[in-house]
């Protein structure tokens, strides 16, 4: 225990420390020698004599502070408003010898506390200001911090990613697919729409409760998950191009044990024994990407959306070190098959994102999803990140995305792109303020709709259909957008508009959006009527193109799960299995390591069905058994001559085995009676 603490039990006086200073008066202490006076004078000249006992248990500790330690901040920053009032030399020591000299007066008193005066004095007053003060400070942060979104702008505005001017930020200055982390988060989103307390509720977690996992960007881990460890799966830099990272998963040894289990599980088509290997590795990813589809077609959503998410953190712990998300640099190539579990598992993300209605946060998923690999676009995220940027209200993000990509995309020539974009024009004419952007926008978005009708004239009528909207005589009648528009459209075409259709008819239904519409359809039609050429070359292209849609087409109208898109699949792809962890694999696959050969003959295979299967005219005992080792080859052996003999038994059993036949009748006409 230290002196102090013990003089302080004990109850004695102040400046006892030394020996033989009991005996002597404070006065003779305080002329010993040149060191500081203690606090004690102090107190004695202002309030009067020093008690037995100590009070302040601060005074203890200030009495033995060395006088050249640094003063606080906050008193640095006061000496130095004061020596800027002085003319010259130092007045703060001024100050400090007059209040020590003069300690009774009241007003010098007050004006040695609003003085940074470098001593051991206790300022109680100042402290309780301080105090005061830092109250009100924490009091308006916490205010501030209780609105997110002027901190998610203030986040935003400190990484420097944006750069700002005199009208504002720039948003041109950020790449196409820049992702945001904030935008990853979909409570951030629905805050924004239903309040901090709407959403989180009593589910606040406590500090005490809190557990320390990895913080993660994708998912938030859930105190019901199980507790996570390595898993065997990890990310490697592959390589390196003009600033652009090429990564690649990897499976190591234990984990590919996991997946032949896995693959065994998948063909026995008994789901539960995906849910008996999940028990033994929890955050086997593709277990959980199939689990996940069977939860969704059992109606449980709540439990298929988590187990992606498990997926996803799963996939986020092993991620390299320099592995961005946000960068829009980093690329997986889908060839792999171990990469193909992140791109799956960030689209099944997406889509419960959009069914709970956060639209923005499953944009930036698709913006995240599309630079993995934007080139090949594996999942087709093209056919989707319009639909998401409409109901997002990002149309300038879109304008830019068609304005951009156009010259080697060829964005016009989807049926999606060459409707979305003249609707997100029309929506922002909506949004301007200034007459002239209004009327300019506007007239942009009427010019790209009538392209787009031209083009595409079998979406109008499905379109209708969907609003239930009855068009006019004209336009139902009409061939070019009639009957035979549809029928004379490609499988591959008819498609893509069944898929368009489908999901975003509700953007439509907008009466203002209606009107705008009727009026292109009319302005169509009088070109068609006057035989424009443009009509004519439109038709042209689409006899020339669409003739059969590439891979990925198909791909991600599995994964969309739309009727209207399903249904116009062709044959070749419903004749063969879908599996929900790998749909439709690439034909090119850069496969890393093989599944072992699977022996034909069954685990726990009885003597009857080994006699029932030895009646085949193709069975070979010897053929099944495989010989590893020398030692399972003798086993083999005593095991095929054991067999031999029972099953030779068996049929010398069935040989020997006569019928009785059943007694004649002597008597024709049925007069005898039975016996």
């Amino acid at each position: 225990m230290s002196r102090r603490a013990l003089r302080r039990l004990r109850g004695e006086q102040r400046g006892q420390e030394e020996p033989g200073l009991g005996e002597l008066g404070l006065d003779t202490s305080l002329q010993s020698g040149p060191e500081e006076p203690p606090p004690a004078a102090e107190g004695r000249g202002r309030r009067g004599p020093a008690r037995a006992g100590v009070s302040n248990r601060f005074e203890l500790i200030t009495a033995e502070e060395p006088e050249d330690e640094p003063p606080p901040r906050a008193e640095r920053g006061a000496a130095r408003i004061n020596e800027q009032d002085t003319a010259g030399g130092d007045k703060a020591g001024a100050v400090t010898e007059e209040a020590e000299g003069d300690g009774q007066r009241d007003g010098e008193e007050a004006e040695s506390d609003q003085m940074p005066v470098l001593s051991n004095k206790p300022r109680k007053k100042k402290k309780k200001r301080k105090t005061k003060k830092s109250a009100a400070g924490e009091t308006m942060e916490d205010k501030e911090l209780g609105d997110i979104d002027s901190l998610l702008e203030r986040s935003e505005d400190s990484n420097g990613l944006c750069q700002q001017s005199q009208g504002g930020i720039i948003a041109d200055s950020r790449p196409l697919l820049y992702v945001e982390h904030r935008n990853l988060n979909p409570e951030n989103e629905l805050k924004r729409y239903f309040g901090a307390r709407a959403v989180l509720g009593d589910q606040r977690p406590r500090p005490r409760q809190r557990q320390h996992v990895r913080s993660t960007w994708l998912t938030a881990p859930k105190n019901t998950w199980p507790r996570y460890s390595k898993t065997g799966i990890t990310m490697q830099l592959v390589d390196t191009r003009r600033g652009v990272r090429f990564f690649a998963f990897e499976h190591h040894r234990e984990y590919q044990q996991v997946q032949f289990k896995f693959l065994d599980a998948v063909e026995s088509m008994d789901p539960n024994n995906i849910v008996l290997l999940l028990q033994m590795n929890p955050y086997h990813v593709d277990s959980l990407l199939q689990l996940s589809d069977v939860c969704r077609m059992q109606e449980d959503q709540e439990m298929a959306r988590d187990l992606v998410e498990r997926a996803l953190y799963s996939l986020e712990c092993s991620f390299h070190p320099v592995f961005s998300l946000t960068s829009g640099t980093c690329r997986l190539d889908y060839r792999r098959p171990e990469n193909r579990a992140f791109f799956l598992a960030l689209f099944k993300h997406l889509m419960f994102l959009e069914k709970r209605g956060c639209p923005r946060t499953a944009l930036e998923f698709c913006k995240l999803i599309l630079s993995l690999d934007p080139e090949n676009d594996p999942l087709c995220m093209l056919l989707m990140i319009d639909f998401l940027s409409l109901r997002a209200r990002e149309y300038t993000f879109l304008i830019r995305m068609f304005q951009e990509w156009e010259n080697h995309q060829n964005l016009s020539q989807l049926p999606n792109f060459a409707f979305s974009v003249p609707l997100a024009y029309f929506f922002q004419s909506q949004q301007e303020e200034s007459e002239p952007e209004l009327s300019q926008a506007r007239e942009r978005a009427s010019q790209l709709i009538q392209l787009a009708l031209i083009m595409f004239p079998g979406v109008l009528m499905p379109l209708l259909d969907h609003c239930s909207v009855q068009p006019d005589a004209r336009v139902m009648f009409h061939p070019f957008f009639g009957l035979n528009a549809q029928i004379s459209q490609s499988p591959a075409l008819n498609q893509l508009t069944s898929l368009y259709v489908g999901r975003t008819h509700s953007l439509w239904k907008d009466p203002a959006v209606m009107a705008w519409l009727e009026t292109s359809v009319h302005e169509v039609l009088r070109m068609v009527d006057a035989q424009d050429p443009l009509v004519e070359e439109s038709e042209y292209k689409r006899k020339m193109r669409y003739q059969s849609a590439p891979r990925n087409i198909y791909r991600h109208v599995i994964l969309s799960d739309m009727k209207e898109a399903t249904a116009a699949l062709p044959l070749e792809v419903t004749s063969q299995p879908v599996m929900g962890f790998d749909p439709l694999p690439p034909l090119d696959s850069i496969v890393s390591y093989t599944r072992p050969e699977r022996t034909q003959q069954p685990p726990n295979e009885s003597t009857l069905s080994l006699f029932f299967r030895s009646l085949l005219p193709n069975f070979n005992l010897q053929g099944d058994i495989r010989h590893d080792r020398d030692e399972e080859a003798g086993a083999g052996q005593d095991l095929n001559q054991g067999v031999n003999r029972l099953m030779a038994a068996m049929r010398d059993m069935l040989a020997n085995i006569q019928f009785q036949e059943p007694p004649r009748d002597d008597n024709p006409d049925g007069e005898g009676d039975w016996d």
